[in-house]
């Protein structure tokens, strides 16, 4: 293994946690800009109006998108273990 090999195996392993942890990041963005849309129309500015809808939108995110970020892991598994059977 050389420097090219670790470092084309450190991008996939980056690549694979931003596209495994993109649904929830988008989850809670939406969330947030709404949250805070309905503070700046409504001028209620509580602290916890922020925090407990998005933590409730990124758990239903990752329940629902557990199987994507499974595929997204078993893929980065399964390229590193080909990887390591050729000899990189």
């Amino acid at each position: 293994m050389n420097e090219a090999d670790a470092l084309d195996l450190a991008q996939a392993a980056i690549w694979a946690v931003i596209i495994a942890s993109s649904p929830a990041v988008v989850a809670a963005i939406v969330v947030g800009v709404g949250i805070a849309l309905l503070q700046a129309l409504t001028q209620v500015q509580e602290m916890t109006l922020t925090f407990i809808p998005k933590i409730i939108a990124i758990l239903f995110m990752l329940i629902v998108s557990a199987p994507f970020m499974g595929g997204v892991v078993f893929a980065f598994a399964q390229m590193c273990f080909s990887r390591i059977e050729n000899g990189f």
